[in-house]
């Protein structure tokens, strides 16, 4: 049976919600005006920046050149990476929506010179973190120029993709290294790669690409959550016979902790879900994650969460404003399909308007990143507090479905994108 949210949410943040229902539209919308002359500002920035890091700090010899910033370290230099990291597809796919929001096209141009640095991603069979390279990218450049040259790298890295599925698990591993730990493991990130194997099908007719991404999404809905609809970030698979080895954590507090964006790609994976499928089992997951969260007595007032729900010196840990926007984008879309829209809606734009208020940098600074204040991996110290671009790329997102919504248009429209922008609409 679904849960009531509303009744669910009302004792620990109802009086909250009340005034977002009553003041974040306007505010919303404003925020997202003054934030794209800021993003625009900011972008311009990074363009130049990267290639002066590529001059200064070029990649080692017989290492793949530095393609992609994807933060800033601790003594304030940008921090390129190879197309082969996780995050490579987040800048350009930045671009893209930035192209959209604005309606300014020279973005568009940028956008392409970056994805070509991503494009041999397409047949590397050694990571599941095709959807985030490939289709964050590519996918995003297709939807708005609906070219047939990107059309095809979406169908190859979905057949990359795919070649990591294991029947008896039911499930696409995610991770190759530390094979003396891991026997398959499978991550929750691993839930947000699902997108580029439904537009696969979308594309080509090929039906095997989504009987993949559903198989997976039930084995990770099975096996993943606790019984309060938390989930862990990892569960271990036996490969041959697909029995559960072990759940535990990488990146969160601890094995039974909830990690943020983990919880963050649990409400984005199981909400597309529905949105691919019309399943209402996964409407209804969708909805249990965001329960969770939304009624979490350590969500701060302001809807950035804490790195983790169970960071141990909570309220002095750090917070994590990439979590934070992964959360608000994803319910704007599943508050297009669920009877709690208006909880869902208002939760979002009190945190859209935090974001754009409380977590973005000043012009000219961040060398050129829009938010501050994300974690990456604080178990490993590792991006503590810093800008990360897939951060910005959720961000920005968010902002556009804010405006989708507030214009009566559709949150997700795999169509072509019409040329015009939406500032000031």
């Amino acid at each position: 049976m679904r849960m009531n949210l509303r009744f669910f949410l009302c004792p620990v943040i109802g009086l909250t919600l009340l005034a977002g229902c009553q003041t974040s539209k306007p505010a919303a919308s404003s925020a997202m005006r003054g934030t794209l002359d800021l993003a625009e500002t900011q972008a311009a920035l990074l363009l130049r920046e990267v290639p002066a890091a590529q001059a200064s700090n070029p990649a080692p010899a017989g290492k793949p050149p530095l393609v992609s910033p994807r933060t800033v370290d601790a003594q304030g230099n940008l921090v390129l990476v190879a197309s082969r990291d996780w995050t490579s597809g987040f800048w350009p796919g930045y671009l893209w929506l930035l192209a959209e929001a604005t309606g300014h096209d020279k973005w568009q141009t940028p956008a392409r010179q970056y994805m070509a640095f991503i494009e041999p991603e397409k047949t590397n069979g050694t990571t599941h973190d095709m959807g985030f390279k490939v289709y964050c990218s590519f996918g995003t450049g297709y939807r708005y120029t609906q070219d047939a040259a990107y059309k095809e790298v979406i169908l190859t890295s979905a057949r990359t993709l795919s070649t990591r599925f294991n029947p008896a698990v039911g499930a696409i591993r995610s991770w190759d290294h530390h094979q003396d730990v891991w026997g398959f493991p499978v991550i929750i990130d691993n839930m947000l790669n699902l997108e580029l194997l439904f537009s696969a099908t979308r594309l080509s007719g090929d039906s095997s690409f989504y009987k993949i991404a559903v198989q997976h999404a039930n084995t990770t809905l099975k096996n993943h959550f606790r019984p309060d609809f938390s989930t862990y970030h990892v569960v271990d698979y036996n490969p041959g016979t697909g029995a559960v080895v072990t759940r535990t954590t990488h990146q969160g507090a601890a094995p039974e902790s909830a990690w943020a964006r983990g919880q963050a790609w649990a409400l984005y994976g199981y909400t597309l879900m529905y949105r691919e499928t019309r399943d209402p089992t996964y409407l209804a997951q969708a909805e249990r994650v965001a329960a969770y969260l939304l009624g979490h007595p350590n969500l701060p007032a302001d809807g950035v969460p804490y790195w983790d729900f169970n960071a141990p010196n909570i309220p002095n840990e750090p917070r994590d404003a990439s979590a934070g926007a992964l959360i608000a984008s994803a319910l704007y879309e599943l508050s297009t399909y669920s009877p709690q829209a208006a909880i869902y809606r208002a939760q979002a734009d009190k945190t859209l308007v935090s974001l754009a208020q409380d977590y973005t940098a000043s012009a000219g600074t961040n060398r050129g990143f829009l938010l501050l204040h994300s974690t990456g991996s604080k178990p490993s110290n590792s991006e503590v507090d810093v800008p990360l671009n897939y951060a910005d790329y959720y961000f920005m997102e968010a902002l556009l479905r804010q405006r989708h919504l507030a214009a009566g248009r559709a949150v997700v429209d795999g169509g072509p994108v019409v040329n015009g922008g939406m500032r000031g609409k």
